[in-house]
């Protein structure tokens, strides 16, 4: 017998939400990830696309944001603009009727847009790395309040050069935060990046 959501520690609401959304049953990644996260530990997943991942980690997040802070408190990385717009959705259904607001930041789009979704006190942030930084340098994105720190197909962040990139963000935010990582494979390189900010 699997475990519910509720029992893996969802609030009700959200569970009901989920089901409504056709989420009944946990996958094995959400089983495993949402109690470590929910407890306030650093998780590594490794887990293919389609696997649950998204649920995986921002449900626990989602649980732990506060509505009332109007700052960013979770930012989570994904190597392409697609995936940060399939994360970005997911997330924003997750949210479902309560104040949480979620933004996504990425190239080939207005930046001005962006700005004022930050502006509107997003408090979980998807990005691509070259546009958070960008958004960082300029002031408009601070990461001062982040809590919640996750890294989306780190091996494909890897492939693609963004390495230095996912360094540099990780160092303006608190040191104090709890970090996940999700990769379909685990080369040596992810396992050095794990050692390194886990």
């Amino acid at each position: 017998m699997n475990l519910s959501f509720q029992e893996l520690g969802i609030s009700p609401e959200r569970a009901t939400l989920l089901e409504g959304m056709g989420f009944t049953e946990p996958t094995n990644i959400q089983t495993q990830a949402i109690p470590q996260l929910l407890n306030g530990r650093d998780v590594v997943g490794q887990s293919q696309t389609g696997t649950g991942k998204t649920a995986a980690f921002s449900l626990p997040i989602l649980e732990r944001l506060d509505e009332n802070l109007k700052a960013v408190q979770a930012i989570v990385l994904t190597p392409t603009r697609e995936l940060a717009i399939q994360v970005h959705a997911a997330v924003s259904q997750f949210i479902g009727n309560s104040y949480l607001k979620a933004a996504a930041i990425y190239g080939g789009q207005s930046i001005d847009r962006q700005i004022m979704q930050l502006r509107r006190g997003a408090q979980i942030v998807v990005g691509t790395p070259g546009r958070v930084i960008d958004l960082l340098d300029r002031g408009n994105l601070k990461l001062d309040q982040v809590k919640w720190f996750v890294l989306d197909e780190a091996d494909e962040m890897l492939s693609m050069g963004f390495i230095d990139d996912v360094e540099r963000i990780l160092s303006q935010a608190p040191n104090e935060r709890q970090t996940a990582l999700f990769s379909a494979t685990m080369p040596p390189s992810i396992r050095m990046l794990v050692n390194k900010f886990l």
